[in-house]
């Protein structure tokens, strides 16, 4: 077949929205907290009115130097800016279809749903603090797990003082729930 009719990926595909695209399941919402939503939303500005501004500039500084092929600031500028537009398209799809939900608002504060933050100890004893958040606001290292990550899915609609079972591939384990808590305040959304 002729080269003229092969459509040559430069890794700038719709779908392919980068590593920290993690999958919604089929059929569910994308919740987010409010925080989390204002984290997001945030991050889009920056890119819109700050970063992508500037690296147009840099690419048309570069561009207006002659040739392309050996400009490394044009062919960097032109590569970053691929990754800029991927996010914005990424963050602009995720942020259309978010529900925000207000962790404060739960009236039932003492089992764990969406927006808690879950004490719980393993059966080897060691305690764990987590908090139950978006798809898109996850950050393990920081405690905050998604509402579809298994442990979460195993201490959602639990309360204090339950065990609940968390299947792994390493095997069954237990949890304790020690304690369970809400925000006091609800965070404004603007």
């Amino acid at each position: 077949m002729n080269k003229a009719f092969v459509k040559e990926s430069d890794g700038d595909d719709e779908d392919d929205l980068g590593p920290e695209a993690i999958p919604l399941p089929a059929g569910t919402k994308n919740y987010v907290t409010t925080a989390g939503y204002k984290r997001l939303r945030a991050e889009l500005s920056h890119l819109m009115n700050v970063e992508r501004p500037d690296v147009v500039q840099i690419v048309s500084w570069a561009a207006s130097n002659g040739d392309r092929s050996e400009n490394g600031d044009y062919l960097y500028g032109k590569k970053r800016l691929r990754e800029i537009d991927r996010r914005i398209r990424f963050l602009t799809k995720r942020l259309a279809i978010a529900e925000v939900v207000e962790p404060a608002t739960q009236p039932n504060r003492d089992q764990i749903f969406f927006g808690a933050t879950v004490l719980y100890s393993d059966k080897e004893g060691d305690e764990h603090q987590v908090t139950i958040v978006g798809v898109d606001e996850a950050d393990p290292l920081q405690g905050r797990i998604s509402w579809i990550s298994p442990v979460a899915r195993a201490l959602m609609k639990a309360r204090e003082g339950d065990t609940v079972v968390l299947r792994t591939p390493a095997g069954v384990d237990e949890l304790d729930v020690l304690e369970v808590h809400y925000p006091d305040e609800p965070e404004p959304l603007e």
